[in-house]
């Protein structure tokens, strides 16, 4: 099924230094609030953002990350009232925004954001740093399970915003690759060989995830995803 093209939202832009997660947590640059305008953007993100380990995290290919607000009420009823979830920020999104959700946007979609023109590269792979974040053990396995995860824009173009600007869809190449299709197939469907070569094939999907899927087709076999939302050996993580 084709998604339908989608209107204009207007994001809260935040951003974040790198801090300890906690007394004696792992450095992190999770923790976000809103950053005043202008906000300028580039191939790495937002100037002023930062993120503690760039093997996992930041980089052209998770350059902003957006997460829907819409999302906020169903974890509520799921966890209780958590003081995070009372304002924008609480999942370390850069672009907080509601009316669209992985079910409405597709890998590969162009928006102008201001002056700056991005394209959505994946969704996102929860890490164990959400645990500590909200306190919860097994915080990153839910954001994998209901498939809540948001996602990440590379930036096609360096650009600056404003207060009032809009995300703006201008093109959608990919209509039958929702978010919601693709991150399904990661983590529910994940030995479909017909969908895996179809998502492999994906020119706008990063590439890291091109390779995720293609050795899944070489081999068989999923990937281990236990060190990545536990922090725990268990296999290489994904």
């Amino acid at each position: 099924m084709t998604a339908p093209l989608l209107p204009p939202v207007l994001p809260l832009v935040l951003a974040g230094p790198v801090a300890p997660l906690g007394p004696d947590g792992p450095p992190s640059g999770i923790v976000k609030n809103p950053v005043p305008a202008p906000w300028r953007i580039t191939a790495t993100g937002l100037v002023g953002d930062a993120q503690a380990d760039l093997r996992y995290h930041g980089g052209p290919e998770k350059a902003l990350h957006q997460y829907p607000q819409d999302h906020y009420a169903a974890w509520a009823t799921e966890i209780g009232d958590h003081p995070l979830l009372s304002a924008p920020g609480a999942f370390g999104e850069n672009l907080a925004t509601t009316g669209w959700t992985e079910r409405d946007v597709c890998v590969g979609d162009v928006a102008r954001f201001g002056s700056a023109l991005l394209q959505v590269s994946q969704g996102r792979q929860p890490c164990f740093k959400l645990d500590r974040r909200f306190g919860r053990s097994g915080m990153a396995l839910a954001v994998q399970r209901t498939g809540r995860t948001g996602w990440y824009w590379r930036v096609l173009e360096d650009g600056v915003a404003e207060p009032g600007d809009r995300i703006e869809l201008r093109a959608r190449p990919r209509p039958d690759w929702s978010l919601a299709r693709l991150i399904h197939l990661l983590y529910v469907d994940t030995r479909n060989r017909s969908k895996l070569q179809a998502a492999s094939a994906i020119p706008e999907l990063a590439e890291s995830w091109r390779l995720l899927l293609r050795r899944r087709l070489r081999t068989g076999a999923v990937e281990d995803w236990s060190k990545r939302v536990t922090g725990r050996d268990g296999g290489p993580g994904a």
